[in-house]
């Protein structure tokens, strides 16, 4: 009786071990892939002009990292991120361009596409050459199985275009507002601090104008033109009390920060976007 129990002990104990192997056998394992290729038609620089701006600035191409499981090669969608940086950020920039693209293993860009990611995404300067990176990044699904190709540099020169927002005619620019020492006077006075004066934006560039200035917590505000004239005004657009876009329309107004405190506040037309930095 003895012998009988053990023996249908141990075969018990083979049939959960066969089984046990069995099922490990079945396991789908995920064994990588390998980082994409990245080739360029641009070998040095990018060509970018007004007068072509709708030629091929680069066609870039990329190998399939082919990812594979245990079962074969995967047959599952991959996901691709074309990421373009300045040199020296190495893809840390939080204003690197990145553009998403599904199944495709190229992308052509136009020169108007291209030098428009390096002025209003990278916020470059025109007219200058900047050294670019570009590189793949591949993944499955949510950000499994992450891989990076190879980094291609080029140089590249953005050109100037017409600024998003209608530059100050008399290139003048002030702020008025609840968010300000001068409330909503228009004109700003003289008296008893000439507000004209220190309320008064310096134009860094064409396009490009900043004032630092005392800012009360939860009040508004809007930019004038002209000292004394409502009706040339700027606005919010879109954004938070501290970045956004903002238009030429006189009957909105921007939020200020919740904070009291001295802020900078930087107004660019070219790209069509403000910021209020507290100092």
């Amino acid at each position: 009786m003895k012998k009988i129990s053990t023996l249908i002990l141990l075969s018990t104990l083979l049939m959960t071990a066969f089984w046990s192997c069995e099922k490990d056998e079945n396991r789908i394992f995920f064994e990588g892939g390998t980082a994409p290729v990245l080739t360029s038609t641009a070998t040095t620089t990018i060509p970018l002009a007004f007068a072509t701006k709708d030629n091929q600035a680069l066609k870039i191409s990329w190998t399939n990292p082919n990812y594979a499981f245990t079962t074969g090669v995967s047959s599952q969608d991959v996901a691709y991120e074309i990421q373009i940086d300045t040199t020296g950020a190495n893809f840390t920039n939080p204003k690197k361009k990145s553009l998403s693209i599904s199944k495709d293993l190229s992308y052509t860009f136009t020169q108007n596409e291209f030098n428009d990611y390096l002025l209003n995404a990278l916020e470059l300067k025109k007219d200058m050459v900047h050294n670019m990176e570009i590189r793949v990044k591949a993944s499955l699904g949510k950000d499994a199985g992450i891989l990076y190709s190879n980094v291609v540099k080029l140089k590249a020169t953005p050109y100037g275009i017409p600024p998003k927002v209608e530059v100050p005619a008399n290139g003048t620019l002030w702020i008025t507002g609840s968010a300000v020492a001068s409330s909503w006077t228009n004109p700003l006075p003289d008296a008893p601090v000439n507000y004209a004066v220190s309320q008064k934006f310096k134009k860094l560039e064409d396009t490009k104008y900043e004032l630092t200035v005392a800012m009360l917590g939860g009040g508004g505000f809007k930019l004038i033109q002209i000292n004394g004239d409502w009706n040339t005004q700027y606005s919010k657009k879109s954004g938070d009390p501290l970045s956004g876009e903002f238009e030429k329309k006189d009957a909105a107004q921007f939020d200020g920060p919740t904070a009291t405190g001295t802020y900078k506040i930087t107004v660019d037309f070219q790209t069509g976007k403000y910021s209020v930095v507290l100092q």
